[in-house]
């Protein structure tokens, strides 16, 4: 008993003495192992927060492409129903041919097969002789079923062949729509899909079924009520039905005899109405299947309606409940990590202001500088859920030349005096933004390479699955050298976690985003007018924007296809541009895959055109080289210095875009 007693103590002692070493951990903790767990802490918060995003993709699509596949698969039914009606009615020559043919080429085998044909329901004496007038009705009944059975197995393996390319362009394509409709979506109960609608049933043996069945091959039943094939040989003794058969009064029922009906048979029957009957029998099982297919459609979208609605309240769910509370644990933690390895950025003078924070400048933070530091002050849980998600997205896409970087963050609580912590982004110190710089003025293409690289910049973060959603020239931040970076990341999110809720500012807003139905398209719009901005070279509004008293006049003249208006000094091939990216439908608006080849094109036309042709590639490659070595920068930042320093950077620049990887590779 004192061992058990000692056995059941010692758990709980073990226990206790965890607890203590817990406490003291707790009361004293290491800055080290405080860095260490946020650390920890902070990326499962991150793998948590891109497995809900990647869910909700893969819900959004299936919201998408649900819908589209029960269409198509509905669609090409119909065409295939269409198909197999039509060939029901042109085929009939063509099937009282091949009935001719066959009945040619098999008389003589029939008649000897019915020669040597015993009989299933009657029982005949050694002398073969008869016993009862119902005796010579079933032994006539057992012939003709044998040789109608034997041509109808002949004709239907022809015929089959017929509808060959149907069962490949229709049925398999069909078929795999449908299955992937299923996959996720089984019936538990056994009640009739659609798909059975295209199944093959491969225990079918009769040939004929494959004919009738050949575009649906749904199961038939073969019950003597219901067969095909029991409705097809009735059809068929109607037309036999005034047939004399050759015995006399007391027939022997021998092969001789048996070979006379199967030939009488054979002579008797007529290919057209054979034709014509087989035609009916094509029709009626194609229209039957037609009917079942589409009942089954109506059961299976019907099904589905309530599947995406539940995917539906999920995919809203991770967007506005789970996600955001997600990153609202990232922020914090990532902030602690921050504080604890790199502390308290020092502001200095206030550089910009904006609808949601100001911007300061900071000489250093985390071993780099300048910095710029963003402060925000979220108003409510919303505002810090948004801030989170920003964060997020910035933080865990990898660089980019021509997207701002963020080094970190921390939560100041002491903030205003303390009255509301205040989120502080740090990030890279850019000259000036896109408004500055039309301000002060760009040389054209200057102005161009903006273009191209704000481009490159919408473009990456799409590859990324975000959507900026506030492409403006306030975000587009320039370097020393004009070279453009977005900025600003508040709005962007990823397609599968937008709400459809209106933002970006009003004059770079496509018309769809007032729907709350819109897509990555937005951006390439907002380029659009950015893109008119480039060009005119200034930040005044377009003339037929500067009427509007409001935003909803402006957003009512947008719906109608008010668009800014060409300027005088325009480049037609910009023009075009514009107008296609600003196009009111999203579907006509050009991906940025094609709309960079073309800016390239056009500022290529315009460096060869401007070339003076003083510098060739020979002098500027040994001048870079030269500059290169005693400088020790790149070959781009040394053909930059020297071509500002002789005054002719659009020759230059052209030129070292082409050959700066060559140069850099070989010296």
């Amino acid at each position: 008993e004192g061992t058990e007693d000692l056995l059941c103590l010692k758990p709980a002692q073990d226990n206790s003495l965890r607890k203590r070493q817990l406490e003291e951990q707790v009361d004293d903790p290491e800055p080290g192992q405080i860095f260490s767990h946020n650390i920890s802490t902070s990326q499962i918060q991150g793998q948590c927060i891109q497995k809900f995003i990647l869910s909700a993709f893969d819900m959004a699509r299936e919201i998408q492409i649900t819908p589209r596949r029960i269409l198509y698969a509905q669609k090409k039914e119909g065409e295939l129903y269409k198909n197999l009606m039509a060939i029901s009615n042109e085929k009939q020559e063509e099937i009282t041919q091949l009935i001719q043919v066959t009945l040619k080429d098999m008389k003589d085998n029939l008649v000897e097969k019915a020669g040597d044909y015993c009989y299933q329901g009657i029982t005949l004496s050694d002398s073969e002789e008869i016993k009862s007038a119902q005796s010579v009705h079933i032994a006539t009944v057992e012939i003709q079923n044998l040789v109608l059975s034997s041509l109808s197995d002949s004709v239907a393996s022809q015929l089959v062949k017929s509808v060959d390319c149907l069962q490949d362009t229709f049925v398999g394509t069909l078929q795999r729509c449908l299955e992937s409709l299923e996959k996720n979506c089984q019936d538990q109960e056994g009640s009739l899909l659609a798909s059975s609608a295209v199944k093959q049933d491969l225990t079918e043996t009769d040939l004929h079924l494959q004919i009738l069945s050949a575009a649906y091959n749904v199961e038939l039943t073969t019950s003597s009520s219901s067969s095909v094939l029991h409705s097809f040989i009735e059809r068929l003794r109607k037309l036999l039905h005034g047939l004399q058969l050759p015995w006399t009064q007391a027939p022997r029922l021998d092969s001789e005899w048996r070979k006379r009906v199967a030939t009488e048979m054979l002579n008797s029957l007529n290919a057209a109405r054979l034709a014509r009957s087989i035609s009916a029998q094509f029709r009626d099982k194609v229209r039957s299947s037609h009917e079942a297919f589409q009942a089954a459609m109506h059961s299976l979208e019907s099904h589905y309606t309530g599947h995406l609605v539940r995917t539906e309240e999920q995919r809203v769910a991770i967007r506005k409940l789970h996600a955001p509370r997600l990153a609202r644990l990232s922020l914090e933690s990532t902030s602690l990590s921050d504080m604890v390895q790199y502390g308290m950025p020092q502001l200095g003078k206030e550089i910009g202001r904006g609808q949601y924070g100001v911007v300061f400048s900071c000489e250093s933070w985390s071993g780099k500088g300048p910095c710029a530091v963003k402060s925000v002050v979220p108003p409510d849980e919303k505002h810090w859920n948004d801030l989170a998600m920003e964060f997020y997205y910035t933080r865990t896409i990898p660089d980019h030349k021509h997207i701002v970087r963020l080094h970190g963050l921390v939560v100041d609580h002491m903030y205003g005096g303390g009255c509301s912590p205040a989120v502080l982004l740090i990030m890279d110190h850019l000259t000036r933004d896109l408004y500055c710089g039309l301000r002060a003025g760009l040389k054209w293409l200057t102005r161009l390479q903006i273009a191209i690289d704000v481009a490159e910049g919408i473009r990456y973060l799409h590859s990324q699955g975000l959507v900026h959603r506030d492409i403006k020239l306030k975000n587009v931040l320039l370097d020393i050298n004009n070279r453009a970076k977005l900025t600003d990341l508040g709005f962007c999110i990823p397609e599968a976690m937008m709400s459809g809720s209106i933002v970006g500012t009003p004059v770079h807003m496509a018309p769809e985003l007032l729907s709350g139905h819109y897509d990555s398209s937005v951006d390439v719009y907002a380029f659009g007018i950015l893109f008119w901005y480039i060009c005119a070279g200034h930040v005044r509004l377009p003339y037929v924007f500067e009427r509007f008293q409001n935003k909803e006049q402006l957003w009512t003249s947008v719906r109608k296809g008010v668009r800014p208006e060409k300027l005088p000094h325009f480049d037609e091939e910009c023009w075009h541009l514009m107008e296609q990216c600003w196009s009111g439908k999203p579907s006509n608006r050009p991906l940025l895959g094609y709309v960079l080849p073309l800016l390239e094109s056009i500022q290529a036309r315009y460096f060869q055109k401007l070339s003076s042709g003083k510098h060739s590639y020979v002098s500027l490659e040994l001048s870079i080289i030269k500059k290169k070595s005693l400088l020790d920068i790149s070959s781009f930042d040394a053909a930059t210095k020297m071509s500002c320093h002789c005054e002719c950077k659009l020759t230059l620049g052209y030129k070292i875009v082409k050959y700066a990887d060559k140069l850099d590779k070989e010296f």
